[in-house]
């Protein structure tokens, strides 16, 4: 269950992140409270996470879920531009991330 609620709360960083970029330095209501909202679950939920998963793997992977989360809207919806690198770069993210959960 930690595991599922770990992954769940890396993708909910993906969702702060991009909303923090949408409140213009927090000058837009709505992104602003989905910024807060989701920062505060993906908090909570990493918490919650780090009570089983030793806190270096934990961490690795909610940063690594984010950062693959966040790159891949960046590309696909935010026009930060697509190319095979960036995908297998992002790839090798995800092998490290498996690697880590393989290790635990």
């Amino acid at each position: 269950m930690a595991w599922l609620v770990l992954i769940i709360s890396g993708l909910l960083e993906t969702v702060w992140a991009v909303a923090l970029d949408s409140t213009r330095g927090f000058t837009r209501l709505w992104p602003s409270v989905v910024f807060v909202v989701s920062l505060v679950l993906s908090m909570g939920g990493l918490a919650y996470a780090l009570r089983t998963i030793p806190v270096g793997t934990g961490y690795a992977v909610w940063v690594g879920v984010g950062v693959v989360g966040t790159a891949l809207v960046g590309m696909l919806f935010l026009g930060e531009g697509f190319s095979l690198a960036k995908m297998l770069c992002l790839m090798f993210v995800v092998g490290g991330l498996v690697g880590l959960k393989l290790l635990h």
